[in-house]
């Protein structure tokens, strides 16, 4: 299989499947009909709080108030993107998930910036902003410090206002937070190396960084899954009701990104990315340092075991920098936004995300805490949701002489043994489309491998 090619071959293997196929033809109409009428974000919430652009949502409780905890718990979500990934669709939303355990819940959705706030720096999102929803969550539920959960960039800042505001947050949860820098943080940090891009070159050109600038570049990090495969995967699954709505959510989410603040921008990429000076304990915010030692509260950090946008190596470290002795890492089989979206996060990761605040949320002279969550089990095979994320599907698999060959990793290993395949022998023997459904692999990326496998079998 020709890397150079691929996209090229996989391309014209999706015409020519889509020429001889006329059942998945006529499911077209029907199967775009359900993409167009899905709803995200449908769990119930009032805008309690606005400041600029930002408003604050506290969702409807789901439990009566005697089962509920005093602790509130406020998402921080990232600059980047829309916030309502975190509630999908009901069988696959974080925040109905902490809903159902009890939790009184809010999320900060910042809004889109226009030209009037491309100055706004880290400090105003920071000390600004997070600090005033917190204060209005902490009035509204009595409260003197509450549960944060940061998602990504959301992480990051929740990070550094922990440590400027120890007083007022209980218990630090960090979801996919890009936190270590130094030969840790994947693509994005080679991208993102100071001898090659600069982010003040960005903002002077464009003031806030374009939603399309981003969006693009994200993309780029695996094109040929971006703008071929995946597409191939849901001509294949047209007349699948269930696999066509999860697609179409994800997709809703991946082209509604926003603008980011300039300014805030080139400071994330210029301190956190190449200086790494929140890891250093270096960093300032308007000329007051970012201390490490103040983060005394309960961390917990929620991370993708194949995130590629951040990876583990960019988030697991930091819990030994920070002054906490309760610090505790929950690792999942899945990427960057499966933690948000796989029915098997939701199955296995979040109830003992939710054990872990809950635990922390009760006066120890009241209660005395449960037994630790279970480590939870690897993840399922990945659906349509999961699917769209980069690189999300690995998983611990023995190796096989299937590795040899170009495109087959330990994920996709995994898929051909379960799906009887178990040598480069057999693969050479197997008719494509069988193996493509009973594996659940892009035909056309089975066919080259097929091929690939009869040039080196006698």
């Amino acid at each position: 299989m020709n890397p150079f090619t691929f996209p090229l071959d996989a391309q014209r293997d999706l015409w020519e499947r889509a020429a001889e196929d006329t059942s998945s033809v006529g499911a077209i109409p029907d199967g775009l009909e359900t993409m167009a009428e899905v709803e995200v974000g449908e769990t119930p919430s009032e805008v309690v709080y606005r400041e600029n652009k930002l408003e604050l949502h506290h969702y409807e409780p789901l439990v009566p108030e005697e089962e509920r905890h005093d602790v509130p718990l406020l998402f921080v979500y990232a600059l980047i993107n829309r916030p309502y990934i975190l509630d999908l669709q009901p069988d696959r939303s974080v925040i109905r998930r902490m809903l159902e355990a009890g939790f009184d819940v809010y999320m900060i959705d910042w809004g889109e910036p226009s030209e009037l706030d491309t100055s706004l720096s880290l400090h105003d999102y920071v000390n600004r902003y997070i600090d005033n929803c917190v204060d209005e969550v902490r009035e509204r539920s009595g409260q003197d410090s509450i549960n944060v959960l940061g998602y990504c960039m959301g992480g990051t800042m929740s990070v550094m206002y922990a440590a400027l505001h120890p007083e007022k947050v209980r218990n630090l949860g960090l979801m996919a937070a890009g936190l270590c820098f130094d030969g840790t943080g994947g693509i994005l940090e080679m991208w993102g190396d100071e001898d090659f891009f600069s982010p003040g070159a960005i903002v002077d050109t464009f003031g806030n960084v374009p939603a399309e600038f981003l969006d693009v570049g994200f993309a780029l990090m695996d094109p040929v899954h971006n703008y071929v495969t995946k597409y191939g995967n849901l001509y294949d699954n047209i007349d699948d009701e269930d696999f066509v709505k999860n697609f179409a959510r994800m997709e809703r989410w991946l082209n509604d990104p926003i603008d980011v603040a300039g300014t805030a921008y080139r400071e994330f990429l210029e301190d956190i990315y190449q200086g790494n000076e929140l890891y250093r304990n270096e960093l300032e915010l308007n000329g007051e340092r970012v201390d490490l030692g103040d983060i005394t509260m309960p961390v917990l950090q929620v991370v993708g075991e194949y995130d590629h946008l951040i990876p583990p190596e960019a988030s697991k470290p930091f819990n030994e920098k920070v002054a906490s002795d309760d610090t505790e890492i929950m690792e999942f089989s899945t990427g960057h936004i499966g933690l948000s979206v796989s029915s098997s996060t939701h199955e296995h990761l979040w109830p003992n995300v939710a054990d872990w605040f809950a635990e922390r949320s009760i006066d120890p002279v009241d209660d005395e805490p449960s037994e630790p969550a279970a480590e939870p089990p690897e993840a399922d095979t990945p659906d349509a949701a999961v699917a769209e994320d980069v690189e999300t599907t690995e998983a611990d698999v023995a190796d096989t002489d299937l590795q040899e060959l170009d495109g087959i990793g330990p994920a996709y290993a995994e898929r051909l043994t379960g799906a009887g395949v178990t040598s480069v022998e057999a693969l050479a023997d197997a008719e494509p489309a069988t193996l493509s459904a009973e594996a659940d692999i892009d035909e056309g990326r089975i066919r080259g491998w097929i091929e690939a496998a009869n040039e080196r079998t006698p």
